[in-house]
This record gives C-alpha cells, structure tokens and sequence, in this order.
C-alpha cells in the first residue's frame, strides 16, 4: 500500500516536471515576480559586466597609444590640438584639462606676479577631470556592489514563500504526500538558486571591475601629476628667460 502511494506521488511530481521552465510555470504569484525581478537583475549584472571588459580593454589600449605619443618628443601644441582640444579618452582629457589651463594662464598678464597661481589651477584642473572620469568609468559599477549583496535574500524571500505555500497545500489538502509538497519545496530552492546564480557574477565582477578602474585612475594620476611637473619647469624657464 505504501509502495503505491509513493509511486503515485512520484508520478504527480513528474508530471509537474522540475524544469525551470515548468517550476516558474507552476510557482505562485509572489514567488514568480521574485523570479522575474532576479533573472532582470542577472540581465543587467552580465550586461554591465561585458560593457565594462570592453572599456576597460578600450581605455588602456588608448592609453598606451597616447603615451607612445606623448613620450615621443613631439609638440605638446601639436598634440594638444590633435587630441587634447577634443578628448575622446580620459588620459587625452586629462592632458587637454593641464594643457589647456597653462595656455590660458600663459596669456594673463602679471601671471608670473602671482607665485604658484599658475600651477594651482593646472593641478585643480587635473584633479577635477580625473574625478569626472574616474565617476564616468563607474558608472553602474555601484549597483553590481548592491545587487551582489541584496540578491541572495530575494531569493531567500521566494523560498520562504515558496515553502509556506508548500505548507498551505498540505493544509488545504490534509495530505502530506511528496505530491504536494514538493512543487512548492521545489520552486522555493529555485528561486533561492537564481538569487545565488545573480549574486555571485555580481560580488566577483564587482571586485574585478574596481580594481581595474583602481589600477586606471592610478595611471592618469601618476600621468598628471608628471605632466603638470613638465608645465612647472616650461613655467620656470618661461620667468627665467624674461627675467
């Protein structure tokens, strides 16, 4: 008797099948919005992933190209008008803040009047392009860092609910057979694996994708603060000759 019971059971618990397609299908309401809100928040975790790779790729091989340039011995007149008057990269646009900040101050008169004025404001440029790139670059970035924490309790939530609805069917039915247990156990462990599935792509990206930009913003740091010396010295040189 109790061997077809259990066959019978198990005969209704495939019937329902535990395909992720035929578990969403058959979970309740509640737990199919979690779901939904999971899978689009998956979407949108990979999406920001391959978008960053790509730019993080993109920038630094800019990067590298610019410098070449920059290194070369060529004009920084010519290059700033070739790349510095309109960037189209931030270590370009560092370079245009710097270059463009000393040439305006080379035309102020009694500018040598004032010690240091000049090499302020070319560093105040150059921090305030680093940070408008550095927001720029991470744009995004801050939502893997929340849905990487916040996705394994959503799906925590549809798992609970899932397993009350188990317990609700028992209740409603006055059976205790895997039949009716178990598509509601079955559809709470699914949405907690999306909430995992959803998490763990986020807190990883999350980790690479800033110290890449970390590593980056130290690179136009460390370019800015060797350029704005090169502009001091011209600057010197520029006083000693009229002096």
């Amino acid at each position: 008797m109790d061997q077809a019971v259990s066959s019978s059971a198990l005969g209704a618990v495939s019937a329902v099948g535990l395909s992720p397609v035929q578990l969403f299908l058959h979970a309740s309401i509640v737990v199919k919005l979690v779901m939904i809100g999971l899978v689009a928040c998956s979407i949108f975790v990979w999406a920001v992933i391959v978008e960053k790779i790509l730019l993080i790729r993109r920038i630094n091989h800019e990067a590298a190209s610019f410098e070449d340039l920059f290194w070369s011995g060529g004009s920084l007149d010519d290059l700033y008008e070739t790349e510095g008057a309109r960037p189209v990269h931030p270590l370009a646009a560092v370079f245009g803040a710097a270059m463009g900040e000393w040439r305006r101050s080379s035309r102020i008169e009694g500018i040598d009047m004032v010690r240091g004025g000049t090499q302020e404001r070319i560093d105040r440029a150059i921090n305030i392009t680093i940070a408008r790139e550095e927001d720029r670059l991470s744009r995004y970035v801050t939502m893997l860092a929340t849905i990487g924490p916040v996705a394994p309790f959503v799906g925590l939530f549809g798992t609970v609910w899932g397993i009350m609805h188990a317990f609700g069917s028992i209740a409603a039915m006055h059976n205790t057979n895997l039949s009716v247990v178990a598509p509601g156990i079955s559809e709470a462990l699914f949405a907690t694996a999306i909430g995992l599935i959803t998490a763990i792509p986020a807190y990883v990206a999350y980790n690479l994708i800033t110290r890449s930009l970390d590593n980056f913003s130290e690179r136009m740091q460390a370019f800015g603060t060797e350029f704005a010396a090169i502009l001091s010295r011209q600057s010197e040189e520029r006083k000693a000759g009229k002096n």
